[in-house]
C-alpha cells in the first residue's frame, strides 16, 4: 500500500503563487509515476502534471509554463509550484501515485481557490 499526504493549498488572488507538496510512504518502491490531478465543482477530475521515476514529465496544456512538477532525491516527495494562477485553476487538487502493476493511490485532496 501507498499513503499520500498533501499540503500547501489555500486562497490566493489571480496572478499569485502556491506550492503544493505530497509525501509518500508505504510501498514506495512500487511507484513508477506520481502526479497531480484536480477536480472543480461540476467537472471531471483531470490530470494536471505527472512525473515518472525516471524523471520524465507531462503537463496539461492549460498549465504548461506556469506549473512545475518535481520529486526529491529519495523520490518520496513530489512538489507542484504553481505560478500565475488563474480563477480557472480553482479546484481540489489530489496527489496520485501509479504503480508498475497499474494501481492508483490518492491523497486526501487540498483546496486551491484563486480569486479575481
Amino acid at each position: 500500500q501507498v499513503q499520500l499526504v498533501e499540503s500547501g493549498g489555500g486562497l490566493v488572488q489571480a496572478g499569485g503563487s502556491l506550492r503544493l507538496s505530497c509525501a509518500a510512504s508505504g510501498s514506495i518502491f512500487s511507484i513508477n509515476a506520481m502526479g497531480w490531478y484536480r477536480q472543480a465543482p461540476g467537472k471531471q477530475r483531470e490530470l494536471v502534471a505527472a512525473i515518472t521515476s525516471g524523471g520524465s514529465t507531462n503537463y496539461a496544456d492549460s498549465v504548461k509554463g506556469r506549473f512545475t512538477i518535481s520529486r526529491d532525491n529519495a523520490q518520496t516527495t513530489v512538489s507542484l509550484p504553481m505560478n500565475s494562477l488563474k480563477p480557472e485553476d480553482t479546484a481540489v487538487y489530489y496527489c496520485n501515485a501509479h504503480t508498475e502493476y497499474g494501481y492508483h493511490y490518492w491523497g486526501q485532496g487540498t483546496q486551491v481557490t484563486v480569486s479575481s
